[in-house]
């Protein structure tokens, strides 16, 4: 379909869509662009946090790496710096 097509014919061309069918859209006789149908997502149920797991996995990964100031430490000095 033309542009102009598309415009003009747009109940047709949502019909197409509707009934997955692809559109391509020409501008002086070149593709510029596709149209597709949408697809919704699929949601994938994503499991419960569990905080003991988390731990186990960030020890994991640093390993031996010293531990690090917690970040209420760290905003509890940077407000103590500011406040003098």
């Amino acid at each position: 379909m033309t542009v102009r097509d598309v415009r003009l014919h747009w109940p047709q061309a949502e019909k197409a869509l509707a009934q997955g069918e692809e559109i391509v859209v020409t501008r002086d006789a070149k593709p510029v662009a596709r149209l597709l149908p949408f697809i919704p997502a699929t949601s994938r149920a994503r499991p419960h946090f569990d905080p003991e797991l988390h731990l186990r996995r960030l020890r994991r990964f640093w390993k031996n790496q010293p531990a690090q100031p917690s970040t209420d430490e760290c905003l509890a000095r940077d407000r103590s710096d500011r406040a003098d």
